[in-house]
């Protein structure tokens, strides 16, 4: 497995493992013995970096990875989230956001407990809190990183001068948002200015929700409890019309004997070195197929007729539900 450093100096493996789905929004939560074996199974693959947060669940993800990762805790670097309003004895969200700090605090002590260890490699503030000045925010995790409790400090869906200012104060080793050939939305605004400011890009939802890997259509049917439900991008017709993209990248796969999934996360590493995609899965088969990608080399006329031909294409549908994009790219 390939190394990428983020930041200044946390070096991580080339691709992390996003471990939400395996306990939350996509489903029903899978086998928990299962589960602790694939990470495992990741981790001897070459993955260093997996990713859970607070919310998934709530805490039913942390407590997984925590209890998985253990063995091998100095091995790993553990990422998770703190900023939503979440009681801490039920779990039950109340809504909205809470970043102030001595919420941080708490919310960093109970995940340590969950994660059963004791430092978090990087603690992200997992949508802006406009309530609390993210300089607020920035000089918790200040303390908690002066405290050895906290490693790495990182936002995710935050706006590029939020990032300036939160830099300012503690530097951001790595910000996290959505990015992939189905929503290449950061390019504009956000990559110039992680790359100015030497801050690591991790993608979430890297095969857009699972559309890259080319295993739905518009006939495809969810669980209920699925979030792309309620995603615009991820109605019928919305999938009917965006499968334009998906053929452009089996095109790809056919082309570089791969297949589209690892197309379109080599694309992803393509794009820079500092870059670090967490794709997930509960399968065995789509891990060993997602860190595959490492290996596909898309030339730079590959990489041209990409987006050349996907500069040409109209993608239907918002990448998230309204009241949710309200929280991103502030």
């Amino acid at each position: 497995m390939q190394r990428r450093t983020l930041g200044q100096n946390l070096e991580v493996s080339a691709l992390g493992l996003g471990c939400m789905s395996m306990s939350a929004l996509y489903g029903p939560p899978a086998d928990k013995g299962e589960m602790i074996k694939l990470i495992r199974t990741a981790h001897d693959r070459g993955v260093t970096l997996f990713d859970t947060a607070e919310s998934y669940g709530p805490f039913t993800n942390e407590e997984l990875v925590g209890e998985a990762l253990q063995p091998i805790r100095e091995k790993v670097v553990i990422a998770t989230k703190f900023g939503f309003d979440i009681d801490f004895e039920t779990g039950e969200r109340r809504g909205g956001t809470n970043s102030r700090p001595e919420h941080i605090r708490l919310v960093a002590e109970t995940c340590l407990k969950r994660l059963r260890t004791d430092y978090i490699d990087l603690f992200y503030q997992h949508r802006v809190d406009p309530e609390v000045p993210i300089e607020d925010v920035a000089g918790a995790a200040k303390e908690l990183i002066a405290e050895g409790k906290v490693k790495h400090f990182g936002l995710s869906e935050a706006g590029v001068q939020t990032i300036r200012r939160a830099h300012a104060v503690q530097p951001i080793t790595a910000v996290q948002s959505e990015y992939s050939l189905f929503w290449r939305g950061p390019e504009a605004e956000l990559l110039p200015t992680l790359e100015e400011l030497g801050i690591g890009f991790v993608p979430f939802s890297p095969l857009g929700a699972g559309f890259l890997a080319g295993k739905i259509d518009e006939n495809t049917k969810f669980h209920p409890t699925d979030f792309r439900n309620h995603v615009p991008r991820f109605s019928p017709e919305a999938r009917k019309a965006n499968m334009v993209l998906v053929d452009l990248v089996k095109a790809v796969a056919e082309r570089k004997g791969a297949t589209p999934a690892q197309v379109a996360l080599a694309w992803l590493l393509a794009q820079k070195p500092w870059i670090v995609p967490i794709p997930g899965t509960t399968k065995l088969h789509r891990l060993e197929e997602n860190l595959g990608a490492v290996n596909i080399q898309l030339t730079g006329d590959d990489l041209k007729q990409i987006n050349e031909a996907a500069s040409r294409l109209k993608l239907e549908g918002a990448r998230l539900p309204e009241a949710a994009l309200k929280m991103t790219g502030r």
